[in-house]
Formats: structure tokens, sequence, C-alpha cells
């Protein structure tokens, strides 16, 4: 699979995010990320209520895009833009993420296929009668 440099998270169909990874990260957003990886791997996760002491990279993928769902509806932008950096960053080849509020939470889906196409918004200029 071949890098995609555009990624995009999309909260019920509509972007909210969209993420360039040509452009180059400061050592201070590489740093992080390094030290979001070292939480993770020494504290463990919770998945579904579920703790993974050892998490491997798919799982902590579901875990940083779970936070970054909570952090879209809490308007929390440092957040927001950690977990997709990271996610940007760490799956190289993820060129979607797919939230879906449900009832008592999120559905996640890291789509990995299919390219994302940037959304333009319509203008709609209702006739006068």
């Amino acid at each position: 699979m071949t890098m995609s440099t555009m990624m995009a998270v999309l909260l019920n169909g509509v972007a909210q995010i969209e993420y360039d990874r040509s452009k180059a990260l400061s050592d201070y957003q590489a740093a992080y990320l390094d030290k979001m990886d070292r939480k993770m791997e020494t504290q463990g996760i919770d998945i579904d209520g579920e703790r993974m002491l050892t998490p491997a990279l798919a799982q902590k993928a579901q875990f940083v895009a779970a936070n970054l769902a909570n952090a879209i509806l809490a308007n929390d932008e440092p957040q927001v833009a950690a977990m997709t950096t990271w996610l940007a960053v760490r799956l190289p080849e993820l060129k979607q993420v797919k939230l879906r509020e449900e009832a008592g939470g999120f559905a996640i889906e890291l789509d990995f296929d299919e390219a994302y196409i940037k959304q333009h918004p319509v203008q709609i200029t209702p006739r006068r009668h």
C-alpha cells in the first residue's frame, strides 16, 4: 500500500478534520506522539471495558479513535489535534476515520481502502416567488 497524503476524520458522515501528511511534524509534536505511545504501553488501555496491558497497534488505534470521538464532541481542539496526528502518523495507510454516534457510544471504522474526497459546501439560494 502506498501512503496517502490526506486523511480525514468524519463524524456521522461529515468531515470534521482533514489531515495533510505532507506537512512535517515539529519536534514537539513527534515527542508528544512518542509520549502517548509510552503511556499506552506502560499503563495499558481500556477497550470496551476490557483492560489491555500490552496493546497491539490496532488496539491502540481503536483507543485513540475513541478518544478522538470524545474530544470532537467536547470541542477539545488540542486533544483532537493530538489524536488525529497520532492516527495519521502511526497508520500511514489510513485514509478515513469514520465515527458514528450510537446509543451509548460510537461506532468506529478505520478505513484503509477508500480514499478521502474533499467535501465542498453547496450554497443553496432559495427561489423568490
